[in-house]
């Protein structure tokens, strides 16, 4: 019976030792942890928005294929602000041939590679790396496709500026929608490639 008792003692003096070891680890820890604070801004992303904006989202789909332009609509830095001419998915539909496809007259095999190209030519020719644009300075803007530009035409005098203006002569604009870092149109046609 004593060694019994004895043995519970030891057990439970143990059983405290490491309870009390424990609490100080932790504590020591805690001490020299860095405490993550997550960065945050008071509008959302061009990448939030579209997220959200489902008028657009098969242009996101293809949008998302292409990595540099997918880290371009998270980045939150001055430098990498943009503006999106987003074709609503009811334009992108009506297409005869899809962005994969590559412009009309285009005879060579679609591959996985040549798709690619496609889709990336065919979104960059739909992004301003500025923003926000004058609407109302006539001028070109360069999309991030080398020889695309878009430049805005004013059709009415009524409604917000951007209601008032048509892109590329014939476009409607459909909604704008600011993000933290950058603007986004929805139009109502594709931009030709």
């Amino acid at each position: 019976m004593r060694i019994l008792l004895s043995t519970f003692t030891t057990a439970l003096s143990i059983a405290a030792l490491c309870e009390a070891q424990t609490k100080h680890i932790l504590m020591t820890d805690q001490s020299h942890m860095d405490v993550y604070a997550p960065i945050t801004t008071s509008e959302p992303t061009l990448a939030d928005l579209l997220t959200v904006h489902t008028i657009g989202s098969i242009w996101y789909d293809y949008a998302r294929e292409v990595e540099p332009i997918s880290l371009r609509l998270s980045d939150t830095s001055p430098s990498s602000k943009s503006t999106l001419f987003v074709p609503v998915n009811k334009a992108i539909m009506a297409l005869h041939r899809k962005p994969h496809e590559g412009p009309a007259g285009d005879d060579v095999e679609i591959t996985d590679d040549k798709a690619k190209v496609n889709v990336e030519r065919w979104v960059s020719a739909h992004i301003v790396p500025t923003a926000p644009l004058d609407m109302a300075t006539e001028r070109a803007y360069p999309t991030l496709l080398d020889g695309h530009d878009v430049f805005f035409k004013r059709t009415t005098e009524t409604g917000e500026e951007w209601q008032q203006y048509t892109l590329n002569a014939n476009i409607c604009i459909v909604s704008k929608a600011p993000a933290s870092n950058g603007d986004i149109y929805f139009i109502d046609g594709v931009l030709d490639v």
